[in-house]
């Protein structure tokens, strides 16, 4: 099978499209046909060699797939299944989904919802369904459409992009900051009410501020997640996923003492089963295809690896869907 390798030997890191012995697959209970995988954060990451997201060597790259399943001895899954998934330590300490096939536990995979191809599965990713769940976290802590405005942060990458789709058609004047004032439009049409330059975020701020969101989809961390907070109305949530400005939180307790701002961390990897599939089910509802087909680029598995240092670069809009075959 054809795969984006990631090597680390005395000679340096290597990342490359290499023909692989299906016999390496390592041990899981479901075999799938790979059809579509995605780049993430984490993906880009691991495949620059930029954070030690890698913790075995060699490895598969590829948090997400979606395909067809060849052969299981899980109950749950016969051959002809169309699957979906998303992280698990894959792509970390487990053979990922940037390859022609993966041998996978049954444990960690959803089945496809009808309303998706498995290319559609791909544009959403992990980085869709995370912004799924961040919209779980507000809607369980009582915010709703009528509550206020909901702040996007990152707009314009993978999370911010499928929140703001999302949020919108679910009634919310959205908000999103972004760092590239050119991507106005696109996210307008992805329903964003009014867009901010992240440089009002991105600063140390006070501890408080004017209380303007009534919901936070935070996807930078750091100085941008602080201010966030500190401009979060009383009793609102803040729904934290991300770290792409930095893993700090450079705050204080008093919004949450002084005004029970909630802060939801959002964990996408380990996330149980029947939240995932909660997940699924409500993007299959609430996700405009429309919408999704616009933030969609589709690269072949040979620029991948390309693909992933743009990426990091910050010079990628929306998502990326790798055509496997």
């Amino acid at each position: 099978m054809r795969a984006l390798l990631l090597q680390k030997t005395d000679a340096g890191f290597s990342a490359s499209i290499q023909s692989v012995d299906t016999a390496q697959l390592p041990a899981g209970d479901v075999r799938i046909a790979v059809e579509y995988s995605t780049l993430n954060y984490k993906d880009g990451l691991a495949i620059t060699n930029k954070s030690p997201v890698v913790r075995a060597w060699p490895m598969v790259a590829g948090i997400d797939g979606a395909g067809v399943v060849l052969e299981s001895s899980h109950p749950d899954f016969k051959p002809g299944d169309k699957v979906v998934h998303n992280g698990w330590g894959v792509g970390e300490v487990h053979w990922g989904c940037l390859a022609e096939e993966a041998r996978l536990k049954g444990d960690w995979l959803v089945r496809l919802p009808a309303a998706f191809s498995t290319r559609q599965a791909m544009a959403i990713g992990t980085a869709g369904y995370t912004a799924m769940l961040c919209v779980l976290a507000l809607e369980r802590n009582g915010v709703s459409s009528a509550s206020g405005e909901i702040l996007v942060t990152g707009a314009t990458g993978g999370v911010g992009s499928v929140a703001v789709a999302l949020l919108s058609r679910l009634g919310f004047k959205v908000v999103a900051a972004t760092g590239k004032a050119s991507e106005a439009d696109y996210l307008t049409r992805l329903g964003a009410s009014a867009i901010i330059d992240r440089q009002e975020l991105s600063a140390p701020g006070k501890p408080l501020q004017k209380e303007r969101w009534a919901g936070v989809v935070d996807a930078v961390g750091s100085h941008t997640l602080t201010n966030a907070i500190a401009q979060t109305r009383y009793g609102g949530t803040v729904a934290a996923c991300g770290l792409a400005q930095g893993a700090d939180l450079p705050g204080t307790v008093m919004p949450f003492i002084l005004r029970s701002v909630i802060l939801a961390g959002v964990d996408s990897v380990m996330a149980p089963l029947a939240l995932r599939k909660q997940a699924w089910d409500r993007l299959a509802h609430d996700l405009d295809p429309s919408l999704l087909e616009s933030m969609i680029e589709e690269i072949s598995l040979d620029q991948a690896p390309e693909k992933a240092a743009l990426l990091m670069a910050g010079q990628v809009r929306g998502r990326i869907v790798v055509k496997v075959k």
